[in-house]
Parts: C-alpha cells; structure tokens; sequence
C-alpha cells in the first residue's frame, strides 16, 4: 500500500469517525448531553444538534472526497471550534462540554492537517 492510499484511508477513517459522532448529536443530543455534561442548560441543546449537523455535513463531505483542500478547510474548521471552545473550559455550566468538543476538534484538527493528501 502506498503512502498516499494509507492517508486516504486514515483520512475516511477520521471522517467516517465525526460523521457517526455528527450523527450521533443529531439524533440523540439530550441523552449525551446528559452523560457528559448533566449542568448543560436544557434551551441550549439545540446548539449540541447545530455542531451535528456541521459534523455530518463537513466529514461527509471528506468522507465522499477525501482531496487535500477539503482535508484542510475541515481541519481549519476543527481547529477555529476549538479554540472557541477556550473561554469556557472552566465554566461549571459549560465546562465538560467545551472541554470534551474542543478537546475532539483540536485533535481531529491536528490530525487531519498531518494526514492530508499531499
């Protein structure tokens, strides 16, 4: 297998990875929030299926068309959401939720950076 083939794949990986947990806020965004983030406010769970369906568009996107710019616009897009998520780490209402979505845009962020096509 080539180098490029292997980035590929692990590029679809990746994706496949956000549109499953893009999908998974779509569906269910109480029932996670209530997991790992029990104090976030209930009329904010529409910001949860917001980052789903950004999630879904933007790795299905990658997933269809794993090409460098793509690649690249996404991990762009990863990384500017985590670090909107910065200011509310230590937040006790919006902590756990800023910690766990920034922390998994920032590494997928990073990630997907290193492994785009070259």
């Amino acid at each position: 297998m080539t180098g490029q083939v292997a980035r590929r794949r692990g590029i679809r990986l990746l994706a496949g990875i956000g549109l499953a947990s893009g999908l998974a806020l779509l569906a269910r965004p109480q029932e996670l929030v209530d997991r790992v983030a029990p104090a976030f406010p209930r009329e904010r769970v529409w910001l949860v299926r917001a980052l789903g369906a950004r999630l879904v568009a933007q790795h299905g996107a990658v997933l269809c068309a794993p090409r460098r710019g793509l690649v690249r616009a996404g991990s762009a897009v990863d990384l500017l959401h985590a670090a909107s998520m910065v200011p509310f780490v230590a937040s006790p209402r919006y902590g756990p939720a800023a910690r766990i979505s920034g922390g998994l845009a920032a590494a997928y962020g990073a990630v997907a950076l290193a492994a785009a096509p070259r």
